[in-house]
């Protein structure tokens, strides 16, 4: 069996599970609402307050969707009760960026101003003090989204190796190139 799809997703006060007839998960809890589609093959179920999965046979295509699902739901779950949250480092000199509602405005050294719209279910703070590097905050339910917004904030300037100017994930570590000074 697969090590990650075997083990059972315990649900947490507050949230609820249901699964309609053709294999659509929808978890609601204080935070929101998602909802994921399952391979019809992969059976669903909820038994005593757990959410457990069953695959047909031991074919290797079901094999890797059995643990995949195991996490999306996991997912699903750990957003709607938690939360997740994001931070992100903006190091460079003039590097700005600033939270308006649903709109993030980065200056990261172009001739221009970068303006991005987030959708509504990501919440954004930014935070400037002097003497350390401006920080993005993504909070949401959606591990999926969030994930996909901070990797697309980092591709506007991604960190480069000599510097490491850009905008980082908190605590990620920039391996630096010595340069051609190092070389004589």
């Amino acid at each position: 069996m697969s090590r990650i799809g075997k083990l059972p997703i315990d649900i947490p006060d507050g949230v609820e599970v249901n699964i309609s007839g053709d294999n659509l998960i929808t978890v609601k809890g204080k935070l929101g609402e998602l909802t994921q589609q399952v391979e019809r093959n992969i059976r669903v179920k909820t038994e005593e307050g757990k959410v457990i999965l069953e695959r047909p046979n031991e074919q290797k295509k079901y094999k890797a969707l059995h643990g995949l699902y195991r996490a999306l739901i996991f997912n699903m779950i750990k957003g709607v009760s938690e939360g997740f949250k994001i931070e992100q480092e903006v190091v460079g000199v003039g590097y700005k960026v600033q939270a308006r509602g649903q709109v993030l405005e980065m200056s990261l050294g172009y001739s221009h101003s970068i303006y991005m719209d987030l959708p509504p279910e990501i919440k954004v703070e930014t935070k400037t003090e002097r003497g350390k590097n401006p920080t993005i905050t993504l909070t949401s339910f959606d591990k999926q989204l969030i994930g996909q917004v901070a990797a697309k904030i980092r591709s506007l300037r991604k960190p480069e190796p000599y510097k490491g100017k850009g905008i980082k994930y908190k605590g990620e570590i920039i391996r630096k190139k010595a340069g051609k000074a190092a070389a004589q």
